[in-house]
């Protein structure tokens, strides 16, 4: 009980520093990487390319969203916490049931009733606005995305480097490890995972990140194997170094850039597993704003009369622009850190 009471107060702390700290995490990590000769003329070609740029541009308006949907206060004591994006809607009015976006009467009922004010995209069954519950969506795609990547990156890291450079038991105790996961489909270790730890907003990265290491691993593995008996390596173990030191300072800086690669194109397939999972039911807490929670109220709106599709479509085209401002960016800077890669 105490657990479960601890439990339930970290939570909430959790969810609004995790926004924090993966926008920290990814700052730094651009400004750590700027200094570098191989990352400055990457950022130089990646600066040239507008899709790039403009890809970019949309995925930091998506994290700009998230992170003020972390910051927020209480008014009072007794009053319930609110964030900013919670109160740029607060003079926005809850309406009776479902409306059409701009529209002026309710939708669905037998006698429509005036609406209350103008609702971009509409209004759910309840009367909420779905332009608000998009945007509430960004914060968990981001969380979801960013988190688990930090959960699964140094894992994949750790078990690839172990791997490739050791070799031997090492090498095939690893590599039997991560066979036994391919084998087993992601959704249904992910769902086995979610009814074993519950449903929340925490569990599912962790869920998410316990299977997403194993594509990063083997990439990882397969790059140490090239390096460990390169000249820099065999150079570095003449000079007495051990072998953590030789791991961390001189094979690990060479993946960087195949793994910020990897974990940038992989943030677009965490979100739509998170998407998926929620649709099923067994994501994140139905309180909890998502688009996966906005698709699956939709599946009954559908087979109204009239057809009530604002919901699904808003969703939807927030879930389709983010991952595909992902890839884009990802092909980009693959493209960027290596030339041979080009696109023609």
């Amino acid at each position: 009980m105490l657990i479960q009471i601890g439990m339930e107060r970290i939570y909430p702390i959790l969810n609004n520093v995790i926004p924090l700290l993966v926008v920290a995490v990814i700052v730094v990590a651009i400004v750590r990487a700027g200094r570098e000769p191989l990352w400055k003329e990457a950022y130089r070609r990646l600066g040239r390319n507008r899709m790039a740029i403009l890809a970019l541009t949309v995925i930091g308006l998506y994290g700009l969203i998230g992170v003020l949907d972390s910051l927020g206060w209480q008014d009072s004591p007794t009053s319930d916490r609110m964030t900013i994006i919670d109160r740029m809607f607060t003079n926005v009015p809850k309406e009776r049931t479902y409306s059409a976006p701009l529209a002026i009467v309710t939708t669905g009922e037998p006698k429509p009733h005036p609406l209350k004010g103008k609702h971009l995209l509409g209004t759910d069954g309840v009367g909420t606005d779905i332009l608000y519950l998009t945007l509430k969506g960004c914060r968990t795609a981001m969380i979801v995305g960013g988190f688990t990547s930090l959960l699964a990156t140094p894992l994949a890291l750790l078990f690839g480097l172990m791997a490739g450079y050791f070799g031997k038991r090492v090498d095939d105790a690893i590599q039997y490890t991560y066979t036994v996961f391919s084998s087993i489909p992601d959704i249904l270790l992910i769902i086995a995972l979610m009814l074993v730890l519950g449903r929340g907003l925490f569990n599912l990265c962790i869920a998410l990140g316990i299977t997403a290491w194993v594509g990063l691993c083997r990439l990882t593995r397969g790059e140490v194997l090239k390096h460990r008996d390169r000249e820099y390596v065999r150079a570095a173990r003449a000079l007495g170094l051990s072998n953590t030191r030789i791991l961390l300072r001189h094979v690990l800086p060479n993946l960087l850039p195949i793994v910020i690669i990897s974990v940038t194109l992989g943030f677009s397939g965490l979100v739509l597993e998170e998407s998926i999972l929620s649709y099923l039911g067994i994501g994140v807490d139905p309180g909890t704003g998502s688009w996966g929670n906005m698709i699956d109220a939709a599946r009954v709106e559908l087979a109204r009369e009239p057809v009530v599709w604002w919901n699904l479509a808003s969703a939807s085209t927030a879930l389709f622009i983010l991952v595909l401002a992902f890839n884009i960016f990802g092909d980009a800077l693959r493209d960027a850190v290596d030339p041979r890669l080009r696109s023609s």
